[in-house]
């Protein structure tokens, strides 16, 4: 197998779950999982010993996503 950390491993899958959720029709399904990549992102940016523009920025995003999923589930 590719010789790549488990760092590396977790910002490829991040940016695969981001990439994908961008082709989703769906807006629920996009921010869901966007959601997903996003936290993978957070993990990953602690995991790159603190970035802290990844987290703050991912985080905002997540924060984001989940108030427009329960907005739209309160209706």
């Amino acid at each position: 197998m590719m010789d790549i950390t488990l760092t590396e491993a977790v910002g490829y899958l991040a940016s695969f779950a981001l990439m994908v959720s961008f082709l989703m029709k769906n807006i629920n399904a996009l921010r869901i999982v966007n959601s997903i990549g996003c936290s993978l992102f957070v993990i990953y940016g602690f995991m790159l010993a603190t970035s802290w523009p990844i987290i703050i920025t991912n985080l905002f995003i997540l924060g984001v996503n989940i108030f427009y999923l329960s907005k739209s589930r309160n209706k």
